[in-house]
């Protein structure tokens, strides 16, 4: 069986679906946004039954992950129990506004955010831990067990 490489830290496909997997025991279907080749949608479904699709308008999955090849809006949001943005690039903002229907993970690796506001990492959550609890939700602060600066991101749950 060939093997992947895949850029980034390693061991973070593994980390963020045993994390999802703990902290979101009774979800049973996600989409992970952005999420490339889809390979943790690949691990959260066959290691930790929860089906996920990935929802990237590149199309470049793994053969046998399910996706959709499109830009992600939220308003997609209701048909899943976990949003899921490992680092979504230019779907942040749809991703983090997905927390108002339901649950989000987010682990942002850049500001697509406030265009033309340069945003570091730390303001960055800030800046969207604010939205979430000015909208009525929740927004707790997570740091997930893999090497690298962007293991760090936030649970968004919806207003109750």
């Amino acid at each position: 069986m060939a093997r992947r490489s895949f850029h980034g830290a390693p061991g973070r496909f593994e980390a963020v679906a045993a994390f999802v997997a703990d902290r979101f025991p009774t979800v049973r279907f996600a989409a992970d946004v952005a999420g490339g080749q889809g390979m943790l949608a690949r691990i959260l479904t066959k290691r930790h039954n929860i089906d996920c699709e990935v929802i990237d308008p590149r199309g470049w999955v793994l053969k046998g992950v399910a996706n959709r090849a499109l830009p992600y809006t939220s308003d997609l949001a209701d048909y899943y129990d976990l949003i899921i943005g490992l680092h979504p690039d230019q779907a942040l903002r749809p991703v983090v506004e997905s927390a108002a229907a339901v649950p989000v993970l987010v682990l942002p690796c850049c500001n697509f955010w406030s265009p033309g506001v340069k945003l570091g990492r730390d303001a960055l959550l800030a800046a969207i831990q604010d939205h979430q609890t000015g909208i009525g939700g929740s927004a707790e602060p997570v740091t997930l067990a893999f090497d690298g600066p962007m293991n760090r991101g936030l649970i968004l749950r919806p207003p109750s």
